[in-house]
């Protein structure tokens, strides 16, 4: 149940996060910014909005906040590496426009991300070392 619980909870925040991330990119392409600036920019402000909200309300992490911060933007990073290459595919290669290439994308980038989160950010591994002493 406490699975169940946690996955509904990112859920929630991943929306919240994704609405973030679209509002930040739709503002910037309409005031004229290039497509993977603004895509940049959108991560850039979901992402810390995501690891505040990851860390408190889905995770109940209390493992060492600087390491995990670092962990968290450097695995994200690699996420918007990808989602960047895949972006370039989609509106460049294939000529699809911002708003399909964007959602299509995010369906890869969000699910990567919850299960990189799980297995190597918000792990109890710390935890679990501290109620064994």
């Amino acid at each position: 149940m406490e699975k169940v619980k946690e996955f509904i909870s990112y859920g929630i925040v991943g929306v919240m996060t994704t609405l973030v991330n679209y509002i930040v990119y739709f503002i910037c392409l309409k005031i004229g910014i290039h497509w993977l600036i603004s895509n940049s920019l959108a991560w850039m402000v979901a992402v810390i909005f995501a690891y505040f909200s990851n860390r408190k309300v889905v995770f109940h992490s209390s493992n060492d906040m600087k390491k995990e911060c670092i962990e968290f933007f450097g695995l994200r990073f690699m996420t918007l590496l990808v989602e960047n290459l895949l972006l370039a595919i989609c509106i460049d290669g294939l000529h699809i426009s911002n708003l399909l290439s964007k959602i299509l994308v995010s369906v890869i980038t969000v699910l990567a991300n919850y299960f990189l989160c799980k297995s190597h950010i918000f792990s109890k591994k710390e935890e679990m070392l501290y109620e064994q002493n």
